[in-house]
């Protein structure tokens, strides 16, 4: 059974710039074809735009608001929002708020470097 903790996973940098900490992946579990992981974004901070050729994502708020560009749409998040992004659509996500912007970033298949194509 493999069962994870936040609190236990140390953070890496993405290549678009946000601080992540894997929960599940094929990298630390028994899961194959997704992962999991708690992205934060400081105050101001912003991700480097870009997409993923083969990888769909799930991003969902938990703490702070901020501001999500997908494509040429932009529209505003906070905590509650579940944002969809196909794969090969140019994204990027800013922390507009006064706290840290904290989000649940799920992908399939499961987050790779090698699948991020920088835009900016």
């Amino acid at each position: 059974m493999d069962i994870v903790n936040l609190d236990h996973v140390p953070a890496f940098e993405t290549k678009d710039g946000s601080e992540i900490r894997e929960l599940l992946a094929h990298r630390n579990s028994a899961i194959r074809n997704q992962s999991l992981a708690e992205a934060r974004l400081g105050v101001g901070q912003a991700t480097t735009e870009h997409y993923h050729v083969r990888t769909e994502e799930i991003y969902y708020i938990t703490q702070g608001t901020g501001r999500m560009r997908i494509g040429d749409e932009i529209r505003e998040v906070r905590v509650g929002d579940a944002v969809a992004i196909p794969p090969g659509a140019r994204h990027k996500l800013w922390n507009t708020g006064t706290e840290p912007l904290r989000l649940l970033c799920c992908c399939a298949p499961g987050y790779e470097h090698s699948d991020t194509i920088m835009t900016e």
